[in-house]
């Protein structure tokens, strides 16, 4: 499965798209796969306790999306990372 990555996920991966083989057709599948190949992106995702932060996107084929939505092998998944700033 292919993934766009945004803001600083792609100093953790060094390329605007990459790939995984996720063990599942969930959003959630796809994140864990992401995390497992890119340990580096884990501080822009998930939280202390190991939970997606809220304010970090996911979007397949351009619609947001949860953790418990579908994600067929063919769909195009984009992470943004929460991001700081004011």
């Amino acid at each position: 499965m292919e993934l766009i990555v945004y803001g600083p996920l792609r100093a953790a991966t060094g390329e605007k798209r990459v790939s995984v083989d996720p063990d599942g057709e969930t959003v959630a599948a796809v994140v864990e796969a992401f995390l497992t190949a890119y340990p580096r992106a884990e501080s822009h995702l998930v939280d202390e306790d190991g939970a997606l932060r809220p304010s970090v996107r996911v979007t397949v084929d351009g619609e947001r999306a949860g953790l418990d939505d579908d994600c067929p092998p063919d769909a195009e998944l984009a992470l943004f990372p929460a991001m700081r700033g004011g």
